[in-house]
């Protein structure tokens, strides 16, 4: 069967392509251009039907993801499901399901029916909480359990899938050699790394990549490829491990093209202001303009509870630098899992990061968003005001106003608005 990239290749518009170029300011053949060259993916499992269908890449609109999922401190189907309706309502593009605790196949289950959007997920946390609930030690997950599971989550509809198959026995030399705060933050990624030291053996994702292959293109399953040394400290950022696990996911993503699977890459977690810029400018240099998915960035590492904020700082910046698509991290960060407001506030603040990213880039309508939001102010239409917000309901629930209706509880009398009116009338 063929894949979305397939098709793209062979000049073929299909359904999925012309249901995403609508949400977009370009048209459904721009778009299949767009899959065709790598520049632009669209993950859509061929066994997962949803309503918001979203492509990801060069000249869209900068997405948004939202982490979901439980742990083995905290495993609630009722809390997933009141965090999947915040992430709904806040407008993610996109919701991951990083479940370790619980049912987690009726929880993959539950996200694939009720999301409406597309849904990804980390195999190897499956695999896994389920070694470790069993009393299996994680150096017995070899290469054909780590496969069967992917294949299992693939064929029950999952949309796209993070593998960390640039944690080789190279990087990991890369590793040894810099001297790291946090040498790995990344769970894949140290779980691949304990598992190689216990063994002594490669990465059985990277030695078996060709398999991860056919089984992604069977099920038209988008590779996202995970970032296992991505720096937890800005002190870490920019190193040796890093940058060798980067031209190792560059040679993979360019395999998965030519297979006709689609792919993304994925980057750093904290890195300085000043390198947002240039790190990813050589991502899409190494990678071929490959799509390319951050976690935050965040720029400093202090503002514990509020990392919401940090990360949409550093998302900003990196999306207006050329950054596709933006993973929500939430004031919980660091601290405990998220509940819905966390989420509701994370998707928000992801969401200002995407669309300042658009403006940047200058994405078709971005602009004129902010332009319909002044003319309200001007014309002290607060209905305007409300319907033109981010977030309406907010907006609504905090706008105050005399009681003509005149102006603002922060001005009243002398809103400036008022006041130049009567100086130009």
């Amino acid at each position: 069967m063929k894949t979305q990239l397939d098709f793209a290749k062979a000049g073929i518009v299909t359904r999925e392509m012309e249901r995403a170029a609508r949400n977009e300011a370009v048209d459904a053949d721009t778009l299949r251009d767009l899959i065709a060259s790598g520049h632009a993916v669209l993950p859509k499992n061929r066994h997962h039907s949803f309503e918001t269908v979203r492509a990801i890449g060069r000249g869209l609109k900068t997405k948004v993801n939202a982490n979901l999922g439980t742990s083995g401190e905290c495993a609630d189907m009722d809390l997933e499901r009141r965090k999947l309706q915040a992430a709904l309502r806040a407008r993610a593009d996109s919701v991951m399901d990083l479940s370790t605790g619980g049912d987690l196949q009726a929880l993959r289950t539950m996200y694939l029916q009720e999301a409406g959007t597309m849904v990804g997920t980390v195999p190897v946390y499956g695999i896994a909480t389920e070694m470790v609930r069993k009393g299996v030690a994680l150096e017995k997950m070899d290469g054909d359990v780590l496969l069967r599971g992917i294949e299992e989550q693939c064929r029950q509809g999952v949309d796209y899938i993070t593998v960390h198959c640039g944690v080789t026995l190279a990087s990991v030399r890369k590793l040894e050699h810099f001297e790291r705060i946090m040498p790995c933050v990344s769970r894949g990624g140290s779980i691949h790394m304990y598992w190689m030291r216990k063994n002594k053996k490669e990465n059985p994702l990277y030695e078996n990549f060709n398999d991860l292959l056919e089984i992604a293109h069977e099920h038209d399953v988008t590779l996202s490829l995970g970032d296992g040394f991505r720096p937890g400290t800005i002190a870490d950022a920019i190193d040796g491990a890093q940058i060798e696990e980067l031209m190792i996911l560059a040679e993979l993503a360019r395999r998965a093209h030519e297979r006709g699977v689609q792919v993304m890459i994925e980057g750093p977690g904290h890195v300085p202001l000043e390198h947002i810029q240039s790190h990813v400018q050589l991502q899409k240099k190494l990678c071929n303009g490959a799509p390319f998915y951050v976690l935050g960035p965040l720029p400093t590492d202090i503002a514990a509870g509020y990392d919401h904020i940090t990360a949409a700082i550093g998302g900003a910046l990196a999306g207006a630098a050329g950054a596709d698509f933006l993973c929500y991290v939430t004031p919980a960060e660091h601290l405990k899992l998220p509940d819905e407001d966390d989420v509701y506030q994370g998707v928000l603040a992801a969401r200002i990061a995407a669309h300042v990213a658009d403006l940047a880039k200058g994405i078709p309508g971005a602009k004129e968003r902010d332009e319909a939001m002044s003319r309200c102010r001007q014309a002290l239409d607060w209905d305007g005001v409300v319907a033109a917000a981010l977030d309406p309901d907010l907006v609504q629930r905090r706008i105050q106003v005399t009681q003509d209706k005149e102006a603002c509880s922060m001005c009243g009398k002398l809103c400036a608005v008022k006041i130049v009116r009567k100086a130009t009338a």
